[in-house]
Parts: structure tokens; sequence; C-alpha cells
């Protein structure tokens, strides 16, 4: 009988060491971020290069970014952070990307703190939407989602507004 009583305390014990502390941190409220993101090819200072040359058109073509982000849609809007990553041309017919970046913050609330994102850029929608996947900081293990849209494109570079929804 007494071994029975020490197993169910040793099986106590060992639940509640498995189930990790009693009281976890708060979670931070849902963020929506708003900014633009700058890729520019060319000029003397460009932010993207290209490091894949795709076999057939554009296809297979990689991208590797360190695009400025800005507060407004004008370059010399003050910066907010950077999107580092790259994009790849996923389709043989169709203008569209696949786009792995994380949007690292410099600057406001958030600084210190990055969300990564992960999805299709289907080029020739108005608004497209990518998935946010997780981050560091403020939003360590985020989900959410991006919308973007064109704003000015001067072939290849381009200016994007992101609408970032993050749910810590």
């Amino acid at each position: 009988m007494a071994s029975c009583k020490l197993y169910s305390v040793l099986l106590a014990v060992a639940v509640l060491l498995a189930a990790g502390p009693a009281t976890r941190p708060a979670a931070a409220a849902s963020a929506h971020l708003h900014f633009y993101m700058h890729d520019v090819l060319t000029g003397p200072a460009p932010t993207a290069v290209q490091v894949v040359n795709g076999p057939h058109g554009h296809f297979g073509d990689t991208i590797v970014i360190d695009d400025v982000l800005t507060e407004g849609a004008a370059r010399s809007s003050p910066a907010v952070g950077r999107a580092q990553g790259h994009y790849t041309w996923a389709s043989v017919g169709n203008p569209e990307l696949l786009v792995t970046m994380n949007v690292v913050l410099a600057s406001g609330p958030y600084a210190g703190s990055s969300v990564t994102v992960v999805g299709r850029d289907d080029i020739g929608a108005p608004v497209r939407e990518l998935s946010v996947v997780g981050g560091t900081g403020a939003f360590r293990m985020a989900t959410g989602y991006v919308l973007w849209r064109t704003v000015s494109l001067d072939h290849p570079n381009a200016v994007l507004e992101l609408d970032v929804f993050v749910n810590p």
C-alpha cells in the first residue's frame, strides 16, 4: 500500500514538472504594422541583387534582398527597419514569386523584434496575401498575414506597401 502511495506521489510530481511553470508570461496584444518596402535592383546603391538566372525566361531567377522599410512611400521617409531574405520566380508562365523574408524592425515600440514572412506573390494581383510564420522578440512564434500592394514600379525597382497583421 505504501509503495502505491509513493508511486502516485511520484507520478503527480512528474506530471507537474512536465507541465512547466504554473504561470506563463502575459501574451502581447495583436499588432498592425504599416510601412513601405523599397526593392532597388539598379543604381549606385542597390538593396536587391539577382544571384541566380533561371534557365527559361525568369523562371528560377532568385533575388536576395536587404530592402529598406520606411514610414512613408518616399525613400526619404524615416526608416523603420529592413526586409531581409530572398524571392524566387516560381512560375513557368506567370509572374509569381515565392517570398521568404524577415521584417527586422529597427525603430518604434518593436525595435529589435522581427517577423518572418513566407508566401506566394502573384505580381499581377492588386493585393497579395503572404503568411507570417514566426518572429523574434515581441513576435516570438507569431502568426498572422501580410497584405501588400505595389505602390510604384520603375522596372525592375519597386515600392511596396505592407500591412502586417501579427498575432504573437
